[in-house]
């Protein structure tokens, strides 16, 4: 004989299921919006009583810009943390989590054809299509750049859809190396030491933030293996290298942009330095909610209790990625 059993019953059963994966939905979906308003209204506070004219729409500027960093930085942490997972004994490695690299391509081409389109009408907002000069593109160096980054996302789509999609590093890697050539034009002083550092700047960084996201994602999917405990022990030790060389690396890059002797000024006086101020403030919080995480892992026999922090760490890790669009689309303090 078959039971059956009343339908409120069967919603209660399912219903503890579902809510845990509504409620991160939603938290996810506040943190992008989250992310989404710093680079559109934060101009608005960086300029005030400065002084400073931005140039036009660079709220939007600022958003692709942060769209373009975290659509580096979501496939070179996949490609990154399943390498360190294959160091790790006995790790699962048949259950992976869903790949984020064809989204972030996709998202990171859309981004790339915004900005070159913007290059494209003399770094002004394009209202109609008569307004972009494509053909101009080819004639100078931003717009060889922009049409790189906008091919790059879209060989690395095609790269993260095929078999090999490890070889998506390839197009990516032009992506930094193009952002980093973009940053410092020719005319500034030694370009080369800029670009060489905001290569290693952008590199690191897109491994620790990517990185640390695509762990934490492995370890939820191994939440019963201790593989999942030994990937964030081998993640938190690279992690501290990759940390230490955004920090010298930054630092070293916003002295040259603010000599020593006017630094404290300009970190309240002009928008480039209050927006780094806030960048310094978050990096200074994932320090403390990365070194939290860390003393977890060495002190507690419940390894996997150092993913609340690194959690934690993440979201802060997003809002750096959304502060430093910002920090690209704003004038620069001092004119070379």
């Amino acid at each position: 004989m078959t039971l059956i059993r009343p339908r409120a019953e069967v919603a209660d059963a399912s219903g503890p299921g579902r809510r845990p994966a509504v409620g991160r939905a939603f938290a996810v979906l506040a943190l992008v919006a989250v992310a989404a308003l710093i680079p559109l209204l934060g101009p608005r506070a960086a300029l005030s009583d400065t002084g400073e004219a931005a140039a036009p729409g660079v709220g939007g500027i600022a958003l692709l810009r942060a769209v373009l960093f975290a659509a580096l930085c979501v496939p070179v942490g996949e490609v990154f943390a399943t390498r360190l997972a294959r160091r790790v004994p006995g790790a699962p490695l048949e259950e992976v989590p869903r790949s984020w690299a064809a989204y972030a391509a996709a998202a990171g081409f859309v981004a790339a054809l915004g900005l070159a389109s913007v290059v494209a009408t003399g770094n002004l907002l394009p209202h109609h299509l008569s307004d972009m000069d494509i053909g101009g593109l080819y004639r100078t160096r931003d717009g060889k750049l922009a049409l790189l980054e906008v091919n790059a996302f879209a060989v690395a789509g095609l790269c993260a859809r095929s078999r090999r999609p490890a070889t998506q590093v390839w197009p990516l890697a032009a992506v930094a190396v193009a952002e980093a050539l973009r940053a410092h034009p020719a005319t500034e002083q030694g370009p080369l030491v800029g670009s060489g550092l905001t290569l290693v700047h952008v590199t690191c960084a897109a491994l620790w933030v990517g990185g640390l996201l695509h762990v934490l994602r492995m370890v939820r999917k191994w939440r019963t293996s201790e593989a999942g405990g030994a990937l964030l022990g081998l993640y938190a030790r690279v992690a501290a290298v990759l940390f230490a060389a955004v920090t010298a690396t930054g630092v070293w890059s916003g002295l040259r942009r603010m000599p020593s002797g006017t630094v404290l000024d300009q970190l309240t006086d002009t928008s480039y330095g209050r927006t780094l101020l806030a960048k310094l403030v978050l990096v200074a919080a994932v320090a403390v909610l990365a070194l939290l995480a860390r003393l977890r892992l060495r002190r507690t026999t419940d390894r996997l209790s150092a993913c609340v922090p690194a959690r934690a760490e993440v979201v802060a890790l997003g809002l750096v990625v959304a502060v430093s669009g910002l920090l690209t689309a704003l004038p620069l303090p001092i004119r070379w």
